[in-house]
């Protein structure tokens, strides 16, 4: 090997355990790949930042801006209350909703297709007495598995497509991953409704949705604010600050008025009631520190922490959310967003103690109070999800076609040739800005930037992989199976690893980085790269084995209550099923 390719193999290689090991940001470590490449010089300076304006780039800009506009839209909403009938078996109701899944995953991003159905999810589960766990895999895989039906369907896609063009002059369009990608999405959502979900632990399964997580009653206590405390007419802010975060005062007392979720900056007075959550060590210190009498147990119960103007919401923190990696007390949430929190549960158990020293980790699911009216603001700022459909709204009221057919109008115009992708999505966003379908200010909220610089930035890199003769190196010791392994074996040996890798760094860097693996396989076989390239795009988006594989899965794993083991229950058969079904599909619509 030269020198060039020892420095580069370096690189992807102390990039790989960084994204395994999760304690940095994927895109915080992509551009620190490519810092790396180009100081060593095996990316040319003037070539560093060309990724950020590549077509596979402003696709997926276009993508998630578009997918943002059909929320808005209140059709998958719509679609969501024609199949609640549905739900009366298990099968029927996962079927149902991992099918609506799959399909909206085809033209969106998958996890706002994501987002979109899990609050619904959650409540049919409680409305039909079944674990939510039961549901909520299933519907994380189906997510994935629609991404492989349509060119938008997922970046990866995206990124094979643009690949092929810089290849043959030709990129692939929007349904030539239609073929394979229902093939393999009908069979996977067929196996997850008939099958996955009863291979999932047992006292996951028992566990029915309605029971919560947090016990409130058990960590809510009265104090008063005798006349000789020093905090007698500042601000309940103080007191706050004073406690660290760790007590939440859900309502305050004064004579008789009880004000719930009072505001942080309301003047305390001699005699007033503090109805506190906390737990008893955080409790204790506060009432030592600002001179707090104990009054005893609160008698309330959760639904008694909320009125018309007060709510009280479960929401799951989101991968890359302002939440993700702070804590309530770093992040103000009282002050600053008029939140209180109460609860914080993870993997299915909650925390209980010092909740404002507590960091949030993606997945986490919290128990918000607030004013109504301010929640959804609060929500979209913070970048969490509300767990309860019948709580907040999930998008604009009313449905409309307007957002649906700007869309379609851009598919259509991608699908007979008629413009790019990159120019056709980008138009479609500026006619719903034009036509209100989405304002200015969804636009940028819209886009999932770590996924952007991670893309920007790995581009170059895996152009230079391609440039410095990596891809023969990694590719040569493969091809050195070829007298004794059929191309098709080859090309399922290909899928396997790119699942692997999928499972432990995000899959558009996968595709970045396997789709040039791809094409010299199959160019040293003398084949055509077409296979080869669909069977990368199939296999990058194959995640099931770890939560951390994709944002759907750990999107559903603090709501469904599981843990980090129980994923390869269910994906490792998946992903046998789907290299059976993959590879004679993709040999039979994509010759060798």
């Amino acid at each position: 090997m030269t020198t060039e390719q020892i420095m580069l193999f370096a690189i992807l290689a102390t990039a790989l355990l960084l994204f395994a090991w999760g304690r940095w940001r994927y895109d915080v470590v992509a551009v620190a790949a490519l810092l790396a490449a180009v100081v060593l010089g095996i990316v040319p300076m003037r070539e560093a930042f060309q990724g950020f304006g590549h077509p596979a780039v402003i696709t997926v800009v276009g993508v998630l801006i578009l997918s943002r506009s059909l929320r808005n839209s209140g059709l998958i909403e719509w679609l969501t209350r024609v199949l609640r009938p549905t739900t009366g078996r298990p099968t029927s109701h996962i079927m149902a909703l991992s099918g609506l899944t799959a399909a909206c995953s085809a033209f969106m991003n998958n996890v706002g297709a994501m987002a979109l159905i899990l609050p619904v999810a959650l409540q049919s589960s409680h409305s039909s007495k079944r674990p939510a766990s039961m549901i909520l895999m299933p519907l994380s895989f189906a997510s994935l598995l629609g991404g492989l039906i349509t060119l938008i369907g997922t970046p990866p896609n995206i990124i094979i497509a643009s690949y092929r063009g810089g290849e043959t002059g030709e990129a692939f369009g929007m349904f030539d991953f239609s073929p394979v990608g229902l093939g393999v999405a009908a069979a996977g959502v067929a196996f997850v409704s008939l099958l996955g979900w009863r291979l999932l632990p047992t006292e996951r399964q028992g566990e029915v949705e309605g029971k919560s997580l947090f016990q409130l009653e058990d960590y809510i206590t009265e104090v008063r604010l005798p006349e000789g405390s020093s905090y007698v007419g500042r601000r309940l802010v103080e007191l706050e600050t004073l406690a660290q975060g760790d007590v939440a005062v859900v309502a305050l007392v004064r004579r008789k008025d009880r004000m719930l979720a009072p505001s942080g900056y309301l003047r305390l007075q001699a005699g007033d009631i503090l109805i506190i959550e906390s737990d008893t060590a955080a409790l204790q210190r506060l009432a030592k520190q600002a001179g707090l009498d104990m009054v005893g147990e609160a008698e309330l119960s959760a639904e008694n922490l909320r009125s018309e103007r007060v709510g009280l919401v479960e929401v799951v923190v989101t991968p890359g959310s302002r939440l993700e990696g702070r804590t309530a007390r770093s992040l103000r949430l009282h002050t600053r967003y008029g939140l209180n929190l109460l609860g914080v549960a993870r993997q299915g158990h909650p925390i209980t103690e010092r909740l404002g020293q507590v960091r949030f980790l993606a997945g986490d699911v919290l128990l918000l109070q607030g004013e109504r009216d301010a929640m959804p603001e609060a929500f979209q700022a913070l970048g969490c999800l509300p767990l309860a459909e019948r709580e907040l709204p999930l998008g604009r009221r009313g449905t409309s076609a307007t957002a649906p057919l700007i869309f379609a109008g851009a598919i259509g115009l991608v699908a007979f040739g008629v413009l790019p992708p990159h120019i056709a999505f980008i138009l479609a966003v500026l006619v719903q800005v034009l036509t209100n379908a989405i304002s200015v200010r969804e636009i940028y909220d819209a886009v999932e930037w770590p996924i952007v610089i991670l893309l920007g930035a790995m581009l170059p890199v895996g152009q230079a992989l391609e440039a410095t003769g990596g891809t023969a190196v990694i590719s040569d010791p493969i091809l050195g199976l070829a007298g004794s392994v059929p191309p098709w074996g080859i090309l399922t040996l290909l899928m396997m690893v790119t699942m692997l890798l999928s499972d432990i760094m995000n899959n558009a860097a996968t595709a970045v980085l396997m789709a040039p693996i791809g094409v010299s396989i199959a160019q040293g076989l003398g084949v055509s790269i077409d296979p080869f390239l669909m069977g990368v795009a199939i296999a990058c988006s194959s995640t099931y084995l770890t939560p951390i594989g994709h944002q759907s899965n750990l999107l559903v794993m603090g709501p469904g209550g599981y843990k980090f083991g129980d994923y390869w229950r269910m994906g490792l058969p998946l992903d046998a099923l789907i290299l059976i079904v993959a590879v004679p599909l993709i040999l039979q619509v994509w010759p060798l």
